[in-house]
């Protein structure tokens, strides 16, 4: 996305000095594009030399080292930030990102940035068809508002004979990406896997819907089950874009849902 190789030039602007591996890798963090290339130059090289997987955006800028990774970043192509589908799935990929980073943190997950980057990936499918075959999702989008098709996945299977996931998933075994990232992204039942995919799933009814989607309350009562120490108020409040009054509204609805005798 443009906006990442502004904030690089930016952030050098202002510091007067190449940045450290852990601001480059947020930078990589937000970015789907850039994560995917990042991660896949990294693998790359630590297929020659065998190492672990590389599964976070810090592993990988580490695996590459600073100046290559500033160098692929400003030799990097840059995406058409105008269309508005993909402007729109990158955003929600990025909602999904920081939904797992947040609540991962409430699970203790051992490692909520790798949570994270599957998060931020899930929607490689889909975005790589707005850039290069724009009329695939635009064909689905226009099953999904017409009422032909009630979920997502089943308008891109009437229209395009496959869903857009198992496109990201295909891609993930043609490059080779780490096998705990296409674990997470394909929803291996597992309570990672199982918030990774909730978190994608949440970010897409946000991202479509606004606070008032009807399916966010069965998200935030779905995110209890998977971390049960959290409050269905504090799950709630981890949406950004929220009042206190939509907060509290989808916290009823999913306490109601959870157990409909309790008032």
């Amino acid at each position: 996305m443009p906006r990442s190789k502004a904030m690089l030039l930016a952030l050098e602007s202002c510091q007067g000095e190449q940045l450290a591996a852990r601001e480059l890798a947020d930078i990589a963090a937000g970015d789907p594009f850039l994560c995917l290339r990042v991660l896949r130059e990294a693998e790359n090289r630590r297929a020659q030399r065998l190492g672990h997987e590389t599964t976070t955006p810090l592993a990988a800028v580490m695996q590459l080292g600073t100046d290559t990774f500033r160098r692929l970043l400003l030799n990097s192509q840059e995406t058409d930030e105008s269309e508005i589908g993909l402007a729109r799935c990158e955003a929600s990929a990025y909602l999904a990102r920081h939904l797992a980073l947040r609540w991962g943190s409430a699970r203790a997950d051992i490692s909520p940035d790798e949570v994270a980057m599957a998060a931020l990936l899930s929607e490689l499918g889909e975005l790589l068809l707005w850039l290069f075959a724009r009329e695939l999702p635009e064909a689905a989008q226009a099953a999904l508002h017409s009422g032909r098709a009630s979920r997502s996945a089943q308008a891109q299977l009437d229209t395009c004979g496959f869903r857009f996931k198992d496109l990201t998933l295909k891609c993930a075994t043609i490059w080779h990406l780490p096998s705990l990232l296409t674990q997470l992204i394909r929803g291996v039942d597992n309570p990672r896997s199982n918030l990774s995919r909730l978190c994608v799933d949440t970010a897409r009814h946000l991202a479509s819907g606004g606070p008032d989607d009807p399916a966010l309350p069965s998200d935030i009562a779905e995110a209890k089950h998977i971390i049960p120490s959290a409050s269905l108020e504090w799950l709630a409040e981890q949406l950004p874009g929220l009042d206190e009054a939509q907060v509290a509204t989808i916290a009823l609805k999913a306490s109601d849902l959870l157990d409909p005798t309790h008032h």
